[in-house]
C-alpha cells in the first residue's frame, strides 16, 4: 500500500519592491520577500506587500505629511483598509529609507542585512497590526520581532552591542 500525505498548501504571497533611492548594497526582491514571509510563515491566508525604498527627501515628506513629525525615518507603514465587503489580500504599504538604515547599521554596529531584514519585519508587524505606542504593546512586538529574526538566523536587534 502506498502512502501519501497531504501538503499543506502554501499561501500565496506577493511582494512588489520599488527602488526609488540608491545606496551601498540594497536587499534584493528575493530577500525582501523571505523576510515578509518570515514574518506571515504561521499564515495561511494570501498577502500582498509593497515595498518602496526610497531617500531621505522622499521619507521626510511622507513623514511629515502622515505623521505630522519632521524630518525623515527608517520605515512607514500604510496598512491598507479595504472597504467593506471588498476582498484583498493587500496588507499595505512600507517604506523603508535606504540612508537612514544604512545610517542607523553603522551606528548601532549591526550587519546593515540584519537591519534591513529588521525595518522590514518591524514593518510588516505594523500592517499586521502591531504598535509599540503602549509599553506592553511594545514588549510583545519586541519578542515578535526577535523570534522572527531568530528564525532568519539573525540576533537580537534590541540587545547592546559591545564596541
Amino acid at each position: 500500500m502506498k502512502h501519501t500525505s497531504a501538503a499543506k498548501p502554501t499561501a500565496m504571497l506577493q511582494v512588489e519592491v520599488q527602488y526609488a533611492a540608491s545606496a551601498d548594497r540594497l536587499p534584493t526582491p528575493k530577500q525582501f520577500r523571505q523576510w515578509v514571509d518570515a514574518v506571515l510563515d504561521d499564515s495561511d491566508k494570501e498577502a500582498e506587500v509593497v515595498i518602496r525604498i526610497v531617500d531621505n527627501a522622499e521619507s521626510t515628506r511622507l513623514n511629515e505629511q502622515f505623521r505630522h513629525r519632521a524630518g525623515p525615518t527608517n520605515v512607514l507603514s500604510f496598512p491598507f483598509e479595504a472597504p467593506e465587503n471588498v476582498p484583498t489580500s493587500l496588507l499595505g504599504d512600507l517604506v523603508i529609507c535606504a540612508p537612514i538604515v544604512e545610517r542607523e547599521a553603522r551606528e548601532q554596529g549591526k550587519g546593515a542585512e540584519a537591519h534591513w531584514a529588521h525595518m522590514t519585519v518591524h514593518g510588516v508587524l505594523h500592517l499586521l497590526g502591531f504598535d509599540h505606542i503602549v509599553e506592553q504593546d511594545a514588549v510583545l512586538m519586541e519578542k515578535k520581532e526577535i523570534d522572527i529574526l531568530n528564525s532568519l538566523g539573525i540576533a537580537n536587534p534590541y540587545q547592546e552591542i559591545a564596541r
